[in-house]
């Protein structure tokens, strides 16, 4: 089984309530889900959150709409990520999407997993080795891996950053990186400030309608051929 496991709180200083504000009429989280639901090599996606009471109608939210979610401590959101793997069965690898990314890529997402699979790698990404617009981050780890690093006592960085475990340890655990045709490194599709929030409502009002699965090739073409929405963000 290949299990996605999607971080989101609604807790945010920048944007607090960021996973449920509207994209095309449907909060973000939603059409996040949606779009990872287009990864033919996913076999289930489950939504980690925190326990807390803040994100109960995140929980419920998406709970109502048919997706699973596990909640625990929102200070170790690796061994959350780990939990969520020995909660749905046997699983071989596990990939980690954040929950600022509205644009994430089924493409991308299904050209990881295969690498990690034909590699044997036990974490492969498109993150270590920067080619990607940020907001198409896909971690790939192996439940193997996952299962070693959360039983181990972690400095504070690797609470924080819950791969950082693993993704700072190649002598350890081995990588596989997932690299674009052309470096985009340079763009930024996270959604962490009213600004970006902006900048992912027109880009969803201009593709979604026509095609609700548009690709990050098109949102290239679209932010090439119209200034005013584009982004550039380090």
């Amino acid at each position: 089984m290949i299990l996605a496991v999607v971080q989101a709180r609604m807790g945010s200083k920048r944007l607090p309530g960021k996973a449920v504000a509207t994209l095309q009429g449907e909060p973000m989280i939603l059409r996040q889900l949606e779009r990872l639901r287009g990864a033919r090599r996913l076999t289930k996606i489950i939504v980690a959150t925190s326990s807390d009471a803040a994100d109960d109608g995140l929980a419920g939210l998406v709970v109502s709409r048919g997706y699973a979610v596990h909640r625990g401590a929102g200070s170790d959101i690796l061994d959350r990520i780990a939990r969520c793997a020995e909660a749905a069965g046997p699983v071989s690898h596990v990939v980690r999407i954040k929950g600022d990314a509205p644009f994430v890529d089924a493409g991308v997402i299904d050209e990881a997993v295969h690498l990690a699979q034909t590699s044997g790698a036990d974490y492969t990404s498109n993150r270590v080795r920067r080619t990607y617009p940020a907001g198409l981050e896909v971690e790939v780890i192996t439940a193997a891996a996952l299962r070693l690093a959360a039983a181990e006592v972690r400095d504070p960085q690797a609470l924080i950053s819950p791969t950082a475990a693993i993704r700072q340890r190649p002598d350890r655990f081995s990588q596989a990186h997932l690299t674009a045709r052309r470096d985009w490194s340079h763009l930024d599709w996270r959604v962490k400030t009213p600004a970006d929030l902006a900048f992912a409502r027109s880009v969803y009002d201009a593709l979604y309608p026509a095609d609700p699965g548009f690709s990050m090739g098109d949102v290239l073409d679209l932010v090439e051929s119209h200034q005013d929405i584009g982004r550039f963000a380090a």
